[in-house]
């Protein structure tokens, strides 16, 4: 079984291996998409192939549109060269269900594949095309948050919305789908700063920065997006391989990324994108994609950054490398560690959480505590989501702070799990773990200058926390209970005891 367009055509073959295959014509697809491209999206990675072209696909399978993706990827273009073009952008998406059951899908919607390289002509070329053609509708991206801070991949960006304003003024949508706080915000902001460059140096002039900013013709819509991805396991790959699968093994870029010709991920997901296009949009509400005003998307992201999932992903991430875990699920089994995320979300976290309507904050963290996090076969690690965790809790637990130091009926006083989470990432500063052995830190830009500071100094770091904890009582809280942390075997019993305090 050779996931290509030839190896398709024995249809009977994979679906009596239990894979479900597209149900359209793929090459009149590709045909009419090069023609009249309507979505390109930046970012060939994981969640892109599990998630925005399953949504594509649907709308496929069902004929509701005629146009597929187009993907292109702007840092690291072995993604492109070693698995999109060898399998003809075909992709398996094994979705695993909480119930121990396993779907696997052939997903062939994306169609082509591209490479952001200003030295390779034709690729360039060819992106040109793309936003030069009136029908382009939506430009995408997963490319992290810092990919919006990096001025080389977005300089490649503008200059391809350059082209498309060069060619008539045409209306566009920029869509950030990256899972970051106002991450359409973040998105112009980034695009806006690079035009203004180009004015600066002559490239341009400033009626393209006015086109930008005027949101009858460029608009930068607010998302909210969540559906947990891991890296290929290799346990996934065996069971495709156990079907005939040839060549699926995954493999680890020469810049640390993970990719195979599949991608495994939990059933959960969410999408939700205020409704603001400028040139028109695909249908995607009939893919899954909820479609609300910049408020209501707002409310979803809070709702899910700052207390119903991240903040519980965090937690989980610090304690599970402190305390020997290789696995989410396995945390969960862990009484204390289950009533740690557990109370950290529905005591301390769900008192400031504004309901967004279009999602219930209740269900949303009843199925985040009971189908997600717990789901045993999702392969899924601590150490992955340790990844950048300096970046990511201002967030997720300042947010929160702030919250509380607002409210005229709430007290930083009576938070618990929120500072012995905090302790607990100076305790992971250390590198050491409760048996007392050294471990691997996970990346994080400001790891080494961190690792280095005392840890009364990192607590008076607001862009680690995004408060200033000395404000009230908190900045002494967590360093006292930091300082129980430590020792061998000191991390749990400061859990146990915290938690029970909570409880009691």
């Amino acid at each position: 079984m050779l996931l290509t367009d030839e190896g398709l055509k024995n249809r009977e073959e994979w679906e009596n291996k239990g894979y479900i295959l597209p149900k359209f014509d793929r090459q009149k697809v590709a045909e009419k998409t090069k023609a009249e491209p309507r979505w390109i999206h930046f970012g060939a990675g994981n969640i892109f192939r599990a998630f925005q072209a399953n949504i594509c696909q649907r709308l496929l399978d069902e004929g509701i549109c005629d146009k597929g993706l187009i993907v292109a990827e702007g840092y690291d273009y072995e993604i492109v060269e070693k698995y999109n073009r060898p399998h003809d952008d075909l992709s398996i998406l094994v979705t695993l269900r909480a119930d121990g059951t396993v779907e696997k899908k052939v997903i062939g919607s994306i169609v082509e594949s591209c490479i952001l390289d200003e030295n390779d002509q034709a690729e360039m070329d060819r992106l040109k095309e793309i936003f030069r053609a009136p029908s382009l509708q939506m430009v995408s991206f997963t490319i992290t948050e810092k990919g919006y801070k990096t001025k080389e991949y977005m300089t490649k960006v503008t200059r391809l919305l350059l082209e498309r304003y060069d060619n008539g003024k045409l209306p566009i949508t920029f869509v950030s789908m990256d899972n970051c706080s106002h991450n359409g915000d973040k998105l112009k902001a980034a695009v806006v700063d690079i035009a203004e460059h180009f004015v600066k140096y002559g490239i341009c002039g400033r009626d393209f920065v006015e086109y930008i900013n005027d949101p009858e013709f460029v608009t930068f819509p607010l998302s909210m997006i969540d559906k947990i991805t891991p890296r290929p396991d290799d346990k996934i790959a065996d069971i495709l391989a156990s079907d005939g699968l040839e060549g699926g093994e995954p493999i680890i870029t020469t810049k640390n990324t993970y990719v195979a010709p599949f991608v495994n991920a939990e059933e959960t997901e969410y999408l939700v994108i205020e409704d603001l296009f400028a040139n028109g949009r695909m249908p995607l509400e009939k893919g899954g994609v909820i479609f609300t005003d910049r408020e209501s998307v707002d409310k979803t992201e809070k709702m899910k950054v700052c207390t119903c999932l991240n903040p519980l992903h965090t937690a989980l991430a610090i304690f599970g490398c402190l305390l020997g875990y290789n696995k989410i699920h396995d945390e969960m089994q862990d009484a204390t560690l289950r009533k740690l995320v557990t109370f950290l979300g529905k005591k301390e976290g769900m008192k400031v959480v504004v309901d967004p309507k279009v999602i219930s904050p209740d269900e949303f963290l009843d199925t985040v505590l009971e189908k997600r996090l717990s789901n045993p076969f999702m392969p899924d690690t601590p150490q992955r989501i340790a990844c950048d965790t300096s970046q990511k809790i201002p967030i997720r637990f300042g947010e929160t702070i702030k919250a509380y130091r607002s409210s005229s009926e709430l007290d930083t006083d009576d938070l618990v799990l929120i500072p012995t989470v905090l302790a607990g990432y100076l305790r992971y500063l250390d590198g050491v773990d409760d048996e007392g052995a050294e471990f691997t830190q996970s990346p994080d830009p400001m790891l080494d200058e961190l690792k280095e500071m005392s840890r009364e100094d990192v607590l008076k770091r607001t862009d680690v926390f995004g408060v200033d904890l000395s404000e009230d009582s908190l900045a002494s809280k967590v360093m006292a209970i930091y300082k129980k942390m430590c020792g061998k075997g000191n991390v749990r019993k400061a859990l146990d005891n915290y938690v029970d305090t909570v409880l009691a």
